[in-house]
């Protein structure tokens, strides 16, 4: 029993003494007053306690379009002249149905992802995902996310201080999760996002040295063979850099939130190179295997924690060279997926309802999922929650 209930309990007596020497009408009043109060005690402690999950990890993949999550390799873009080594390709994801293609694609999703958790977006089902954002490009794509706010003052990719608080800011500040939320990415832009200066967060991003005296010899190992690592995205991560520093920071700080978020599925795109897209979503589907199935292994997260995978925009379909970019001025680029698994989150699999989310949702569905009302508790709009993400008992949306 929570300490507001037993408050409550103890109080009762006197309550009840006061109570009968009320003429009848007070009485009446106090009744309805009374049921008012008790509700307001007791509904939030019951929201706070009926979820299992006591983790987030959180995962994007930059402009990883929702096509190929679903349909698998493109046909079209893998006979054109945006992949080279045509037969590499065709033996490594072709198959003839939309169904096979993607599990040789991204075999984690369509195993584990598919068969005991959600996953949301597949407009030839009619079920659509968006950003709610109208620029469709990574920072405001990022902040409608982890802030669960569409802010049209975030309109461009430069590193400026965002001036709206994220769920991750919120939870940081939430007793129980106090330095134990964790960021690490490939994009050096991420400290802005997150606002570190006034955050206070963990945020690693770009080739930024991870900085602890604590910290182990993995992860020293780690800032040195990052700067020997090719650079061949400038200043933004290779994901596999990425990757490891997040996966060691759980195992050895075990935070309670933990956000990685890759970067070259978006680069591959916008350099026309369809295989590295493809290889790159494939090697980035295995890390997530990787990352699931230690979660599952370890006493601290095992079915304790929920795991959300997602990006932060999607891409042009309108012909064979939209793929490439997106933004406001490309057709269908606000499409976009997410796809969520943990304790309180039923098996529906695809889901196929003629519904459609928003990205802004996911800030509130993250807060909900670990007992918090951040929506309630923010200094600026912020989505509702996806209810269908957490609700047990249901008939199965997916099948």
């Amino acid at each position: 029993m929570g300490l507001i209930s037993r408050l409550y309990f103890c109080s009762i007596n006197r309550v009840y003494y006061f109570f009968l020497f009320l003429p009848a009408k007070k009485q009446l009043f106090m009744k309805k007053l009374g049921l008012v109060f008790i509700a307001l005690l007791i509904v939030p402690e019951l929201f706070a306690q009926n979820h299992r999950t006591q983790n987030i990890v959180v995962v994007t993949l930059d402009g990883f379009r929702w096509q190929e999550l679903y349909r698998g390799a493109d046909s079209a873009l893998t006979n054109s002249k945006y992949t080279d080594t045509k037969a590499d390709i065709r033996k490594k994801f072709w198959a003839e149905t939309p169904e096979e293609r993607r599990k040789l694609l991204m075999p984690f999703m369509w195993s584990t992802m598919a068969n005991e958790g959600q996953l949301y977006g597949d407009r030839d089902l009619g079920n659509c995902d968006e950003v709610a954002n109208q620029y469709h490009f990574s920072y405001p794509g990022y902040n409608e996310i982890f802030t669960g706010f569409p802010d049209v003052r975030v309109n461009s990719n430069n590193p400026v201080p965002n001036p709206n608080t994220s769920i991750f800011e919120y939870l940081d500040k939430q007793k129980g999760f106090e330095s134990k939320v964790a960021v690490f990415a490939s994009w050096e832009a991420f400290p802005a996002i997150f606002n570190v200066n006034r955050s206070g967060l963990k945020v690693n991003a770009g080739y930024t040295n991870f900085e602890d005296a604590k910290a182990d010899d993995r992860l020293k190992y780690l800032n040195e063979m990052q700067h020997k690592a090719p650079h061949y995205l400038g200043d933004t991560r290779i994901d596999f850099m990425t990757y490891e520093f997040g996966k060691e920071y759980l195992k050895e700080y075990k935070p309670r939130v933990l956000y990685l978020a890759f970067d070259e599925t978006d680069d591959m795109a916008h350099a026309g190179n369809y295989k590295m897209y493809l290889t790159q979503a494939h090697q980035e589907d295995a890390y997530l295997k990787e990352l699931w199935e230690y979660i599952q292994s370890d006493p601290t997260y095992k079915n304790k924690t929920t795991l959300i995978i997602t990006c932060d925009h999607g891409r042009g379909d309108t012909n064979i060279d939209a793929w490439r970019n997106h933004g406001a001025g490309v057709k269908n680029s606000e499409q976009t997926w997410f796809a969520v698994i943990g304790p309180d989150t039923p098996h529906d699999g695809i889901i196929k309802t003629q519904t459609i989310t928003y990205h802004k949702q996911l800030a509130q569905t993250i807060a909900q999922l670990l007992g918090y009302d951040f929506k309630g508790s923010a200094n600026h709009e912020v989505g509702d929650a996806i209810s269908s993400v957490m609700i047990k008992d249901k008939p199965v949306l997916g099948k």
